[in-house]
Order: structure tokens, then C-alpha cells, then sequence
């Protein structure tokens, strides 16, 4: 079944043909390093790292790219505020940023360049926009020129007086029109830059990009180009027109936006009190998996908005799997596990995960079959063989959806080698039928945040929880 994609610029869901089968190539906006990566900044890092795996299991070759904003405003001004080096400031945030990739077992992209790494790539970019008539230079700062690129707000489908409204331009006199965008930015007094043919400076935010993607994915035309759906105007918009009147070709097939995150109904804000850094998450929960189920229950193009509630709701269905997991693991048979049987019931249902993941990328249906394979393994406990395939199955779904459903890490009130002579010691006062210490040992075990669970065949198994 081929794999079909919501594209943003035709705004139409499509039928994914890479222009290179069985290459794809992938470019994402990443993150500008100013300050800590909140869950907004996850939910893209997880989404567009989710439809790379996918890709990668349907056979494809990716090459993905995701770019670091190390040169900004905001990167200035914070420097400024806080009395530190940009440079110190960047290194700070940009090792902040990895450490969060791998707090959420999020894979770097193939490549993970800095702007500041590539200002000689953008320098010939934009003297060659300049010598095709696209750009024009004012003292010391060069704008493209807006009104020269006809094409211009396809991707937004906003005509120019809409866009004019919708962006928030500032008083320049140098420019031709209030639309123009900066490509070059002469630098002020105490400000970071690099010497080009119009004096000293710093590249516009929107030129990095264009010059980036075509760089290391080696194309004119990328598969895909990805991002949150904030960025489509302007920064997209301007990437397209950048890019398209420097080759005269498409700059991307396809442009898939992932929908924006709210904090109980309200824009993220740390004047408001509800910011949430991906560090503090981890700090609070120490387990990826449940901001991961929380952005897999909405699609990625839809917005979501996060609550403890909602995270509350992800630990219930996390430990719901977990209970399956721990029964099939205590009836695990090696045997049995190496025949792999196809199970028609179970089978259905791991088409279905992949039917609805092949419909651009449908995680909640996709998330709702493990669940529909734990509901029917549980009511097939006594069958070794159907447990063992349920629990191959989900397995494999989790691998796609990058969860681990392993218990969160945590300091625990007892060892394991604790719990399994309590247990021991409860197996004995069962047989002989001094039920009052069974029970006490059970609550005793309880408050630890073990769970027991006494099987038909006389065994008891035991899990933590991590509530």
C-alpha cells in the first residue's frame, strides 16, 4: 500500500512518490539556541523523527537534515540580558538541545548544521540572487525583492495586501517594499559578524535554510521539507521564493506542517507560570514514553493541547501495556516464540496499525491497535503461542512509534532480590494457608510500589509502578 501525505502547498493529501525511489531526502526546521527546548519543540522533534523511522521501515533510504539556529536576534539580545558571550550562550543551548534528543531517544539528524558554519555558502547564495535581478543591496544590508518572485505566497495562499496585513513589518527606509526580507544584515555596535561584499554582517533567519537543505541533502529539489505550521509565513514562504529564484526549479514535492501545542487552552508562556522545558518534564515524570503517547492521541497536522490530565491518561494505557507485557513475559516460551505463527486475528490488526500509519501518518488509530491487541490477548491469557505473537506484535508498533514501554527509571524503595524473597516468603504462607501474612506482605509490597499478580497455574508475578 503506497504511503499518502497531507501536502501543505497543494493543499491536498497525496499519494508519496519520491523523486529518487527509494532516496529520501528530508529537511526540518530545528531549533534556534537561545535558551532550553520546551515540549512544543518535542512535539516537532518527535513527530518529523517518527515519519523518518517510518520511512526507513517501508524499505526507503532517508537522508534528513534538521539545521541549528546558532546566529539570531534572540540569540543576540538573551546574551546581551544574561552578560555572557553569543558564543558561550550558543555552546550552552546547543549541548542542552542534544541532551534532550537523548532524554526522548531521539535520533540527530544525518546532518545537524550550524548557520554559522555555512556563511560562506550564504554569501555566494545571495550575490547570485543580487546578479539574477531577485536582490537588491541598501548600505549595508541586502533584501530580496518580493514583488520580482510572481509566485510568491503560494505555499500561505495569501495574496500580497494579505500578507502585508498579517506579517508585522517595521519602518525601513531601505526597503522597496514593506515585504521585503533581509538576506544580509549589517551589523551594529557590539554585534557578532562576518565580512562579505557589503561590509561587515550577519545572514538573514530565512537564508540558512534554503542554503542548508539544498547543501546537505545535494539537491535543488528536496522530497520534503517539514516544520510547525507557524513557520509557513514567513519563513517558508521565503525559503520557496529564495531558493525557487536562485534554480528555477521546485524547492520541495512536498511540505508537511505538524499542528501547534497549547498548555490548558493557552499559548505557552513563561509569564504565565505554564512553560514546560523538556528537561523539566523529564526531571518530573523521567519517562519519554508518556510525552510520546501524548502527541501520538492527536494527528501530527492538528493542534493539541497539553494538560496533567492528559499526560495522567498516557500512564494509565502505558501501564495497561505494561500488565500485558509482564504476563507474556512469565508465560515466554522459547519454542513457541521461534515458531512466529501468524495469528489471523492478530495479524488483521497489525495491517490495520500499518494501513492507518501508510494514511499520512494517522498515529491515534495507529496508537489504538496495541490496545486492541492487549484487549485481545488478555482475553487469550491461557494461549502461550497467541500471548507470545501479541507481544511480538506490539513490540514492533512500539519500535515504529519510538516507545520503549519499559517501566520509568526511578530510585526504588526495594531491590529486586528484596522482592523476590518477599514473594517467596508469601508463596510459602499461601501453602500453608496463612493467608493473613500473604496479605500483609502483599500491601507491604504494595507500598513499595510493587504490584503482584497471583496466576491460575499457582505463579506469582510481580512489576513495579512508577506512578
Amino acid at each position: 500500500m503506497p504511503i499518502s501525505i497531507y501536502n501543505s502547498l497543494t493543499r491536498k493529501k497525496e499519494e508519496f512518490i519520491p523523486l529518487s525511489f527509494p532516496k529520501v531526502n528530508i529537511y526540518t526546521c530545528g531549533v534556534t539556541v537561545y535558551d532550553e527546548s520546551h515540549i512544543g519543540h518535542a512535539r516537532s522533534l518527535f513527530i518529523f523523527d517518527l515519519i523518518r523511522r517510518y520511512f526507513k521501515h517501508r524499505n526507503f533510504k532517508v537522508r534528513f537534515v534538521r539545521n541549528i539556529t546558532d546566529i539570531d536576534d534572540k540569540i543576540i539580545d538573551r546574551a546581551n540580558e544574561l552578560k555572557v558571550s553569543w558564543r558561550g550562550l550558543v555552546r550552552k543551548y546547543i549541548k542542552s538541545y542534544r541532551n534532550d534528543l537523548k532524554a526522548l531517544r531521539i535520533k540527530r539528524g544525518d546532518y545537524e548544521p550550524c548557520a554559522t558554519d555555512n556563511i560562506a555558502e550564504m554569501i555566494k547564495y545571495i550575490k547570485s540572487l543580487i546578479e539574477k535581478g531577485y536582490a537588491y543591496q541598501a548600505r549595508g544590508d541586502v533584501y530580496f525583492n518580493v514583488r520580482k518572485f510572481h509566485s510568491y505566497g503560494a505555499l500561505s495562499g495569501q495574496s500580497i495586501e494579505e500578507m502585508q496585513k498579517a506579517v508585522r513589518i517595521e519602518p525601513n527606509d531601505l526597503k522597496k517594499d514593506p515585504l521585503d526580507f533581509a538576506l544580509w544584515k549589517e551589523s551594529k555596535e557590539n554585534e557578532p559578524y562576518w565580512s562579505s561584499p557589503w561590509g561587515n554582517g550577519r545572514p538573514g533567519w530565512h537564508i540558512e535554510c534554503s542554503v542548508m537543505s539544498q547543501k546537505f541533502l545535494k539537491t535543488k529539489t528536496l522530497d520534503i521539507h517539514a516544520g510547525g505550521r507557524d513557520l509557513i509565513f514567513p519563513h517558508h514562504e521565503n525559503e520557496i521564493a529564495q531558493a525557487q529564484a536562485l534554480t528555477g526549479r521546485p524547492f520541495a514535492k512536498y511540505w508537511i506542517h505538524h499542528g501547534l501545542l497549547t498548555m490548558n487552552g493557552q499559548k505557552m508562556s513563561k509569564s504565565l507560570g505554564n512553560f514546560i522545558t523538556i528537561s523539566d518534564f523529564i526531571i518530573k515524570y523521567n519517562d519519554a514514553d508518556l510525552l510520546k503517547m501524548f502527541f501520538l492521541s492527536a494527528h501530527y497536522s492538528h493542534p493539541i493541547d497539553y494538560t496533567d490530565a492528559k499526560i495522567e491518561e498516557a500512564r494509565v494505557a502505558k501501564e495497561r501495556v505494561l500488565n500485558f507485557m509482564y504476563k507474556a513475559n512469565a508465560k515466554k516460551n522459547t519454542f513457541l516464540f521461534r515458531q512466529r505463527g501468524r495469528i489471523k486475528e492478530l495479524e488483521d490488526l497489525r495491517l490495520k496499525f500499518f494501513e492507518k500509519m501508510d494514511d499520512d501518518f494517522n498515529t491515534p488509530e495507529a496508537l489504538a491497535c496495541i490496545f486492541e491487541v492487549v484487549s485481545l490477548a488478555n482475553k487469550r491469557s491461557q494461549d502461550t503461542l497467541f500471548m507470545q505473537t501479541a507481544r511480538k506484535i506490539i513490540l514492533e508498533m512500539a519500535k515504529i512509534l519510538g516507545l520503549t514501554f519499559k517501566p520509568a527509571r526511578r530510585r526504588w524503595l526495594i531491590s529486586d532480590e528484596e522482592i523476590k524473597k518477599m514473594v517467596q516468603k508469601r508463596n510459602t504462607a499461601r501453602a500453608h494457608k496463612d493467608y493473613a501474612l500473604s496479605d500483609e506482605i502483599r500491601v507491604e509490597l504494595s507500598g513499595k510500589g510493587v504490584v503482584l499478580e497471583d496466576l491460575k497455574e499457582g505463579k506469582t508475578i510481580w512489576h513495579r509502578v512508577y506512578k
